[in-house]
């Protein structure tokens, strides 16, 4: 008779923690929901959601200038088809892995626009924009790269989404690219890397195989410069010029980037 008395009572205690249980997390998981991650972290609870968007449909997501997420956008056309995107991203990084959970700051993913209208979304800083797909969307030179929480709510400071804008063509009346041969032997590249910026403008610098290449890179921060392709390195003492040279004895185009703020300084074109 007691036995039969505590079922009752057991399913009724089962519910009630079922219940509970459904409740603490809002009735759905999410994807940061993991071993190790708080309850707050799971609710993404972080800036404020804006009742205005990004005139795409997206809430605007603020949060204070200092440490928030931002980016450049660099574009140069492909000698195929297309152009080339990059995305520098600061106090950022893409995360594929968690689309529609919760918003963390600094994670998410990014998306473009061609003169207001969506054009892709982008899980990395590298994308290929296909001359046909700009086409396909009526045409037009004004890039935008926006970025995003994983919830797709726009990540924004001072009520304005955080974003970049380049053109896929060439200024009016900006100089011809100058394709005078480069000098040889002992091609010598100087860069310099000033909060986030690089100057000149990456680009291309064609050489000769077998031509000696002198990289001399000068970069505000500590970081380490890479050459894709020779896998040559150097580290970059804040404010110091370092030369990396090397001799060009492939051939390809090879990108010359820095590792830890993940910027182009310039592709070696090897004929």
């Amino acid at each position: 008779m007691t036995r039969a008395r505590t079922r009752p009572a057991l399913a009724l205690l089962t519910a009630v923690a079922l219940a509970l249980g459904a409740g603490a997390c809002g009735g759905r998981a999410t994807t940061h929901h993991k071993p190790g991650t708080s309850h707050e972290q799971a609710g993404g609870s972080v800036g404020r959601l804006l009742t205005a968007d990004d005139g795409s449909g997206s809430r605007l997501r603020q949060v204070d200038a200092d440490g928030a997420p931002s980016l450049t956008l660099a574009v140069r056309p492909d000698s195929e088809d297309g152009w080339n995107v990059h995305l520098a991203v600061r106090n950022f990084r893409f995360t594929p892995d968690s689309v529609g959970g919760a918003a963390l700051l600094g994670r998410g993913h990014a998306r473009l626009f061609l003169d207001g209208r969506p054009l892709a979304r982008l899980y990395g800083p590298w994308y290929h924009l296909p001359a046909s797909l700009v086409r396909a969307t009526g045409g037009g030179d004004g890039l935008t790269a926006r970025l995003y929480a994983d919830d797709h709510t726009a990540w924004a400071v001072d009520a304005a989404p955080v974003q970049a804008t380049a053109s896929l063509a060439a200024p009016a009346g900006s100089p011809a690219p100058d394709r005078s041969p480069s000098p040889r032997p002992g091609t010598t590249v100087t860069i310099e890397v000033d909060d986030g910026r690089v100057s000149p403008r990456p680009g291309r610098t064609e050489v000769d195989k077998g031509t000696t290449v002198e990289l001399r890179v000068r970069s505000d921060r500590a970081d380490t410069l890479h050459v894709h392709g020779y896998d040559k390195e150097a580290r970059l003492p804040a404010g110091k010029t370092v030369t990396l040279a090397f001799t060009a004895d492939r051939t390809g185009l090879f990108e010359v980037e820095t590792h830890e703020s993940d910027l182009l300084l310039t592709q070696l074109v090897v004929r």
